[in-house]
């Protein structure tokens, strides 16, 4: 499974690095999470300077694409040549946003007449392209899924585990990043959160798959 992280100057590091941290915590051949970038080297909203381990184009071929926030998303969609790099297909791969990567989104044709979910400070910027933004953490919609809130990664990334792998393999990972003592409580809370917006994959499949 290829899932490529898309990651900007100026990106925040939760969005990216929690998705990154949980989505890895699968260990199964093929199966990877990476950042991606249009440069190798990006620059965090706190000055952290990560080398990525993809170019943008690996985020056509991926199975799953995650469009993370910064400061400079706005200027990121300005970029005619940028976007028009990407040639994404939501009907074959999973793709989604946190925060403003929502605007990406949109930019791309995404979400179309889709609500979606960001945060406070891009609420406003996204409302002016016509699209409706919910008051919640997490929407999702076949293969589009948008959260909104720095912690709320932790959504998408279970969103995207429960997609591919199934409940067992979500909260596999979920058990070594929720804190001590918290786990069975942190798992229940995602599928509240998430439950509804997934396509539940056959048990049958799901064993397949394994073999």
């Amino acid at each position: 499974m290829k899932i490529a992280i898309v990651t900007f100057d100026g990106f925040n590091e939760i969005d990216s690095f929690v998705a990154l941290n949980i989505l890895n915590r699968v260990k199964q051949a093929g199966w990877k999470a990476e950042l991606v970038a249009p440069s190798a080297t990006v620059t965090s909203l706190n000055g952290v300077t990560v080398q990525v381990e993809k170019g943008l184009d690996f985020a056509n071929v991926a199975d799953v694409v995650l469009f993370g926030s910064g400061r400079k998303t706005r200027e990121v969609i300005k970029d005619e040549g940028l976007m028009a790099s990407f040639k994404l297909d939501p009907q074959r791969q999973l793709i989604g946003s946190q925060c403003s990567g929502a605007l990406i989104m949109q930019r791309l044709g995404l979400l179309q007449s889709l609500p979606a979910c960001t945060d406070s400070t891009t609420r406003p910027y996204l409302e002016e392209t016509g699209i409706t933004v919910l008051g919640q953490p997490f929407y999702a919609e076949g293969n589009i899924a948008t959260a909104g809130g720095c912690l709320s990664s932790q959504y998408l990334a279970a969103w995207v585990l429960l997609q591919k792998l199934g409940e067992a393999a979500m909260a596999d990972a979920l058990r070594y990043v929720a804190p001590v003592g918290e786990e069975e409580k942190l798992i229940s809370h995602t599928l509240e959160v998430i439950t509804g917006y997934q396509r539940l994959i056959p048990e049958r499949l799901i064993q397949a798959s394994a073999l």
